[in-house]
């Protein structure tokens, strides 16, 4: 008998698809046995990755651990498992930087199973009291958001620390090889723009991830519009009738949305690598991508599957109405040093915004913390 254990993170665009896939999957391999368990989405973007890979032998995880697994090489390679036609078909089929984004020192450390960035949304039928004419700028979405306010409604932007230091990523224009991260003009531009923003915000955006601001728009009639929150196909999937729809995020003159997405690896300390190997395979198959991984809510890292017809006639044309943002997104840093930069600089993004902390403080504590936790060769920037 032969027994996976994997790691999902806690919501339905995660753990419904590997879920779903366990049934079938297992009933044709006599002898193998599959279960999921979940963890918080904090946990997935911010925990520790090495704690977790003692116990299970797949985890879907956040691509800015890709530098503290590549250098303690703590999942296997998926190189050596791969034909080079194969390897070239999932690079060419990925989203965006997606395939990249797992890719550290010349290896392949996992697959793109899902696939996301910071997009806009809103209610179509508010935003049908106001033109109908999705915003493509900043100006634009100040101008709406000034007109929902006259009616009592509002801008939605979340505004926890991670959602904030993503925030800056998308609007600060980083680079990553220059002598500062994020110039401190560039800051002052996007702390700025988040200010004018935060003014025409619900009051509980200073609260909200994208899944509280989501939940809060389909239960409630007072937020028409946000310009940037990583996107979620289960809530223009719905079959109520209150539903969103998503475009492409207005960020004219930035970096790029960030991309974010999530991978599935496998641990190098399972015993079962092989089958853990197969079974990632078989997620991540276009086959599986467009099919019962949309059907059963999950959000797609194949290109084929964003593309599909039938795929976005399912879900509110999610996937076709953001492709251009996704495919323009902007990969943030993913050495080892990353995540405890981004850990310990988001609740500074947060207190900048609400007024707490001045653009020229935390402009040079980006920058100096950045220097000391890059590797002593700076990584040259992707252009978005």
């Amino acid at each position: 008998m032969t027994k996976l254990r994997g790691l999902a993170w806690d919501h339905r665009r995660c753990w419904g698809p590997l879920d779903a896939s366990v049934g079938s999957y297992c009933a044709a391999r006599p002898g193998l046995e599959i279960a999921w368990d979940r963890r918080s989405l904090y946990e997935f973007g911010e925990g520790a990755i090495d704690e977790v890979l003692g116990t299970y032998d797949l985890v879907v995880f956040d691509h800015p651990f890709i530098g503290e697994i590549a250098a303690g090489r703590l999942m296997v390679p998926f190189d050596q498992h791969l034909t080079a036609e194969q390897h070239q078909f999932f690079e060419q089929d990925s989203v965006g930087k997606s395939w990249q984004s797992y890719a550290r020192e010349g290896c392949q450390w996992a697959l793109p199973i899902d696939a996301a960035c910071q997009v806009a949304s809103f209610r179509p039928d508010l935003m049908a009291l106001y033109g109908d004419v999705v915003p493509r700028s900043h100006g634009e979405v100040v101008d709406l958001g000034r007109r929902a306010r006259k009616d009592g409604r509002w801008l939605g932007l979340p505004l926890v620390p991670t959602d904030a230091m993503c925030l800056l990523l998308t609007l600060g224009d980083p680079r990553e090889d220059a002598d500062d991260f994020i110039s401190r003009d560039k800051v002052e531009r996007a702390i700025g723009q988040l200010r004018e923003l935060s003014e025409l915000s619900h009051p509980g955006s200073h609260q909200w991830n994208p899944i509280r601001c989501y939940d809060h728009m389909i239960a409630n009639d007072d937020v028409v519009y946000v310009p940037f929150a990583f996107g979620y196909v289960n809530y223009a999937a719905r079959g109520e009738e209150r539903k969103l729809r998503f475009a492409d995020a207005p960020t004219t003159g930035s970096a790029g949305a960030l991309l974010g997405g999530a991978g599935i690896g496998v641990s190098a300390q399972s015993k079962s690598i092989q089958a853990a190997i197969d079974y990632a395979l078989f997620l991540c198959s276009p086959d599986t991508q467009r099919g019962q991984y949309v059907s059963a809510g999950g959000q797609p890292g194949s290109l084929s599957a964003w593309q599909d017809k039938a795929v976005n006639a399912a879900t509110g044309d999610f996937f076709a109405d953001t492709l251009k943002t996704i495919q323009s997104s902007y990969l943030r840093p993913t050495h080892a040093g990353f995540i405890t930069f981004f850990r310990e600089t988001a609740p500074r993004v947060a207190a900048a915004v609400a007024g707490e902390l001045s653009v020229a403080e935390l402009a040079a504590w980006v920058n100096r913390r950045y220097r000391e936790t890059r590797p002593s060769t700076a990584s040259v920037r992707s252009v978005a």
